[in-house]
């Protein structure tokens, strides 16, 4: 890299999501709405888990932090972009770009890594009901969950530092609402041959290795339930999987179309419809598929409102 015509840049500008004055407050007011559902949704879901004994399961365990991964994924993008809905100049400061992509692609890598993990849950509950106690104990579950987050923050860490070394001599506006790897790259001077490469290369691996994993575990699963003589016990073991192939298939499905689409149909403000929907639409719905699907999570909450109410 070419360090010698690098500028030292102090902020981006972010272009928005739209400049008409009209269509921003529409946009303001339902993605508020979104987000405050998102901030209720996710919070509740995890208080619940935390104060009803009887979801302190594995299953519940990892939803707890699925919930999490949304609720930061969320805020690392809503509250900027709403500020920015309703001001006229939109900047962010050179480091705290960095600092909001950094947490972002943390978030997406865990939820990515976490929704393979608890496909393996529900295989282990599924196939060796008796064993599944001592195969996914407290302290393989914190396992788990603590190399979701080390291979989660060392992506992205590798991702922003890599992206933040590039030179920017030129403009310093950015396509976009938020802090992207894509619409920074557009920006740079530099060759960008390798951020492209480690882009493919990372997040192709992380999402080849995790829709395998959730399909293999799945095949196990689907054959275990046919070893069930009674149809009525199957449909029910196969009833608690139904809520996390939901997620799995929107998320996986959007980021699937966001990043491995040909570099012939790119569009910057087809990217940013997909990045409101995965940034904000997909955080606040998994805890409504989770609560609305699940007889647990609506006995509690019965439980919490007869308790108060």
């Amino acid at each position: 890299m070419d360090t010698g015509n690098c500028s030292s840049l102090t902020e981006f500008i972010f272009w928005g999501i739209t400049d008409n004055t009209k269509t921003k407050v529409i946009l303001f007011t339902m993605f508020l709405l979104v987000y405050l559902v998102t901030l209720l949704a996710n919070l509740g879901m995890i208080t619940l888990i935390r104060m009803d004994p009887q979801l302190h399961t594995p299953m519940y365990f990892f939803l707890s932090h699925l919930s999490f991964c949304d609720l930061c994924i969320s805020t690392a993008v809503g509250p900027k972009m709403l500020v920015d809905l309703l001001a006229k100049n939109k900047p962010i400061p050179f480091y705290g770009c960095a600092l909001q992509l950094l947490v972002l692609y943390t978030f997406i890598d865990c939820e990515c890594l976490l929704l393979a993990v608890m496909a393996y849950d529900r295989y282990k509950a599924i196939s060796s009901p008796l064993l599944y106690a001592v195969s996914m104990s407290s302290r393989v579950c914190s396992l788990l969950m603590a190399g979701v987050y080390l291979v989660s923050i060392a992506d992205a860490l590798i991702h922003t530092t890599l992206a933040f070394r590039l030179c920017f001599c030129g403009s310093n506006e950015i396509n976009h609402f938020f802090c992207d790897v894509a619409p920074l790259l557009l920006l740079s001077c530099s060759d960008t041959q390798v951020n492209e490469l480690l882009i493919f290369t990372a997040f192709g691996f992380i999402e080849l290795s995790t829709i395998s994993g959730v399909l293999v575990s799945y095949c196990y699963i689907i054959l275990s339930v046919l070893k069930i003589h009674s149809a009525k016990r199957g449909f029910k073991a196969f009833s608690t999987c139904i809520s996390h192939l939901t997620s799995v298939a929107i998320f996986q499905g959007t980021m699937l179309f966001m990043y491995f689409r040909p570099s012939s149909s790119y569009s910057l403000d087809e990217d940013k419809m997909t990045s409101l929907f995965y940034t904000l639409v997909i955080p606040m719905l998994n805890p409504l598929i989770y609560s609305l699907r699940n007889k647990d999570v609506k006995q509690t909450l019965k439980k919490l409102k007869d308790k108060w109410f």
